[in-house]
C-alpha cells in the first residue's frame, strides 16, 4: 500500500467514524426523549455499520494469517450485546472503538509525516550545465552521474556529489544534523574525484536536500536520485518502522497467547452463570464486559508508536535507527567500545611539537622540515608540510631540498644547500656517522614518544637542529562526548586501537576513556569486543568499513560520518550522519527515553486490563470500559509522540 492509498484510507476510516458517532447519538437522543420507536434500533445498527466496517477487515485479515488480536474481541463483544438485545451497548463499543482506533492513526500519522517530510527536502529539476555551454531545467531523476549541475545561492543541491568550482557554505542540518553550516571548496581534480568519489574530503562532498549558502556552486553527480543519501535515508527509516523491537515481540506473543485465553475466560463465565442459575441475558452481559475489559487495546499500539517517534526524531537529528531492535538495545547499554582513528580522533596526523635544539631557532628547524619533507608523500611527511608551512615566517621564498632517499619505516635523507638532510625516528638517528644526538634532545624525544607522538629528529649536516612531534589528535568534542556519554548512564568506556599501546594510552587519557588497549589486530578487536560482551551488552562505534568485523560482533553497532559512506549506511544497526560525536549523546538519551516511555506504555495498558477485568466481572458495563480502553490507548500514543519533541540537550521540550 503505497502512502496516497494509505493516506485515503486513514481518511475513510475517519469518516466513518465520525458517521457512526453521527447516527449513535442521533439514535440515543430519539431513545431518551422517547420518541424513537423502531428508528432508534435502526440507527444503532448503522452505528454498527459504520463503526465495525474497518474494524472487520482488519480482523478477518489478521486471522486468514492465523493470528488473534485485540479487534477480534471486540467485534465478539459487540455481536453478543447485539444478541441479547443491548444494540446501543454494542454500538457505543463500536463507535468508540473506532473513533480511538482513527485518532491513532491521525496521531501515528503525525511520527510518519516527520520521516515523509525528509523526503520532500530533495528539489525535482535541477539547472545542468551543457557540455557545449549553456544550461537546462531538467528533472532531478534523469541526472547521470558526471553531469554537473548548478547550485544557485539560498537554493537545494539537487544531488550528491564534489564541488568541481565555487566556495560557499551548505547547510547539512536535514541529512547530518550538524547546526553550523559546513563550508564548501572545489576539488583540486575533477577527474580524480569523479573515478574515487569517497576519496574527497568532507569540505568538498555535498548531499541532496541541502540548502546552499551564499555562493554558486557547480556540482558533480555522483549518485543517482534513487541512491542518493537521502532517498537512503527516508527509504531506510520507513524500513524501520516495519522492523520490530524486543518488546513489541513480546507484544505479539503475548496476544497470541492472551486473546484464546480471555475467549476461554469468556466460555467459563458462561458456564459458572448457568450453575448458579443467573438469568442467561445477565451471564452474557457480564461476560461481554468481561472481554472487553480485557482487550488490551493500548499493548497494541504501545511500542510500535514510541519506536516510530524515536526514529523519526532521530533521522531529523542526523541519525539514522534501523529499527525498534537496536533503538530499545542501545537504550540498555551501559558499555561502549570505540575505535580510535577516525572515531576518537581526527584520522589524520598532525604537527604538534616543534622542539629546537640548544642554538637553532624554531624558524631554522621549521624551514629545513618543511623543504625536505616536501618531496615525500608519506603521511606523516605530508603532516609536517600542511601544518608546519603557516608557521614559517619571513617574506624569504622557502628553501628547496634535492635528491630524495626514503629510509622505509625509519625517515628520509635529502639534500638542501649542498648539505644533506636526515629525518627520521631515534633508532635511525643513531644508525647515522657524526656527531650523535644530545643528550638534552635524545631526553626530550624519548619524552615526547611517551606521550603518544611519533618523533622525527632532523639533521642538517653535522647540526643536530630539534625533533618534531607529530600525533593522530583526538576531536575537539571527543572529551566533552565521553563526559557527557558517562552522565547519561554510561558507565563503561573502552577504546580498540591497531596503534602502539603508549599511542593508544595517550589519546584515551585525552578523551576520559576508563580503558585502553592498544596493538589490536582486527580479529583482536573481535575477540575483545566478545569477551566485553560476556559482562554487558556492548555497543561499537567505528568508521563503518575496517571496523566491520568488531561491529558486526557488538550487541549495537554504530557507525560514524555514514553520509560519505553506502557501506557504513548498509551495515551499521546506528548510523551518525556526520563525524560529529556530539550526535552520540543526542541518540544515547533519545533512546534511554524510549525505552522509559515504551515501558510506561506497557505498565499503563496492562495496568488497565488488570483493574477492568475484575471490575467487569463485578458488574460495570461495557460503555465505562470501553471509555477507559480508548483513553488509556490515547495516553499511550500521546505519551510516546513526546519523543518527537526531544530536544539534543535532553531537557523537556
Amino acid at each position: 500500500m503505497n502512502a496516497v492509498t494509505k493516506k485515503l484510507v486513514a481518511r475513510a476510516e475517519l469518516v466513518s467514524a465520525l458517521l457512526a458517532l453521527t447516527v449513535y447519538l442521533t439514535g440515543l437522543t430519539l431513545r431518551l426523549t422517547g420518541d424513537g420507536g423502531t428508528a432508534d434500533r435502526a440507527l444503532f445498527m448503522a452505528a454498527y455499520v459504520f463503526g465495525g466496517a474497518f474494524t472487520l477487515r482488519e480482523a478477518v485479515t489478521t486471522l486468514r494469517r492465523g493470528r488473534f488480536q485485540v479487534d477480534f474481541l471486540m467485534l465478539v463483544a459487540a455481536a453478543g450485546a447485539a444478541a441479547i438485545g443491548r444494540w446501543e451497548e454494542g454500538a457505543v463499543l463500536l463507535v468508540l472503538f473506532s473513533l480511538g482506533h482513527a485518532l491513532e492513526e491521525y496521531a501515528l500519522g503525525r511520527a510518519r509525516r516527520s520521516v515523509e517530510a525528509l523526503a520532500d527536502l530533495a528539489p525535482r529539476t535541477a539547472v545542468l550545465r551543457r557540455p557545449g555551454g549553456g544550461s537546462a531545467e531538467v528533472p532531478v531523476a534523469e541526472l547521470a552521474v558526471g553531469d554537473t549541475v548548478l547550485v544557485r545561492p539560498h537554493t537545494r543541491v539537487p544531488a550528491d556529489g564534489f564541488v568541481a568550482a565555487g566556495t560557499s557554505s551548505v547547510d547539512q542540518s536535514a541529512v547530518t544534523g550538524e547546526s553550523v553550516p559546513a563550508d564548501k571548496t572545489p576539488v583540486a581534480d575533477r577527474a580524480a574525484a569523479l573515478a574515487d568519489p569517497a576519496a574527497t574530503g568532507p569540505e568538498q562532498r555535498v548531499y541532496a536536500g541541502t540548502v546552499n549558502g551564499p555562493g554558486s556552486l557547480d556540482v558533480v553527480v555522483t549518485r543517482l536520485a534513487r541512491d542518493n543519501t537521502l532517498a537512503r535515508v527516508v527509504r531506510m527509516v520507513r524500513d524501520a518502522g516495519e522492523r520490530t523491537s524486543p518488546t513489541q515481540r513480546f507484544t505479539d506473543r503475548f496476544q497470541k497467547v492472551f486473546v484464546p485465553a480471555v475467549l476461554a475466560l469468556v466460555a467459563l463465565l458462561l458456564g459458572f452463570g448457568a450453575l448458579t442459575g443467573e438469568p442467561f441475558t445477565d451471564t452474557f452481559y457480564r461476560a461481554m464486559a468481561v472481554l472487553v475489559a480485557a482487550s488490551p487495546c493500548a499493548l497494541a499500539i504501545a511500542t510500535p508508536a514510541a519506536v516510530l517517534s524515536a526514529v523519526g526524531r532521530a533521522a531529523r537529528g542526523g541519525v539514522l535507527v534501523k529499527g525498534g531492535a537496536p533503538l530499545e538495545e542501545f537504550g540498555r547499554l551501559r558499555t561502549l567500545a570505540f575505535d580510535k582513528t577516525g572515531t576518537l580522533t581526527e584520522g589524520r596526523p598532525r604537527l604538534t611539537d616543534v622542539e629546537a635544539a640548544d642554538g637553532t631557532g624554531r624558524q631554522e628547524l621549521l624551514r629545513t622540515a618543511v623543504a625536505a619533507q616536501r618531496l615525500s608523500d608519506h603521511p606523516l611527511a605530508r603532516a609536517v608540510v600542511r601544518d608546519g608551512a603557516p608557521l614559517l615566517t619571513g617574506t624569504a621564498p622557502a628553501p628547496e631540498a634535492v635528491n630524495l632517499r626514503a629510509v622505509i619505516g625509519r625517515g628520509l635523507a635529502a639534500e638542501l644547500d649542498g648539505e644533506p638532510v636526515h629525518i627520521g625516528s631515534l633508532s635511525y638517528a643513531d644508525t647515522l656517522t657524526g656527531p650523535p644526538v644530545p643528550a638534552a634532545l635524545r631526553d626530550r624525544t624519548e619524552e615526547l614518544a611517551r606521550t603518544g607522538r611519533t618523533t622525527m629528529l632532523v639533521r642538517h649536516g653535522d647540526r643536530w637542529l630539534g625533533t618534531l612531534g607529530v600525533m593522530d589528535a583526538p576531536r575537539p568534542e571527543a572529551a566533552a562526548t565521553v563526559a557527557a556519554l558517562r552522565g547519561l548512564g554510561v558507565t563503561r568506556t573502552v577504546m580498540l586501537s591497531g596503534d602502539d599501546q603508549r599511542v593508544a594510552d595517550a589519546v584515551g587519557r585525552a578523551v576520559g576513556i576508563d580503558e585502553v588497549r592498544g596493538g589490536l589486530m582486527p580479529q583482536d578487536k573481535v575477540d575483545e569486543v566478545t569477551r566485553l560482551r560476556r559482562t554487558a551488552r556492548t555497543a561499537m562505534i567505528g568508521d563503518g568499513v575496517n571496523d566491520a568485523p568488531a561491529m558486526a560482533g557488538a550487541t549495537v553497532s554504530v557507525a560514524m560520518g555514514a553520509a560519505g559512506s553506502a557501506v557504513a549506511l548498509e551495515t551499521a544497526d546506528i548510523a551518525l550522519m556526520s563525524d560529529d560525536l556530539r550526535r552520540l549523546p543526542f541518540i544515547t538519551g533519545l533512546s534511554r527515553r524510549a525505552s522509559r516511555i515504551i515501558r510506561q506504555n506497557l505498565w499503563l495498558s496492562l495496568g488497565i486490563v488488570a483493574v477492568l477485568v475484575p471490575a467487569t466481572a463485578l458488574g460495570l458495563g461495557i460503555g465505562p470500559a470501553v471509555l477507559v480502553h480508548e483513553g488509556s490507548t490515547l495516553v499511550v500514543v500521546a505519551n510516546a509522540l513526546r519523543l518527537l519533541r526531544h530536544r539534543e540537550d535532553g531537557r523537556p521540550a
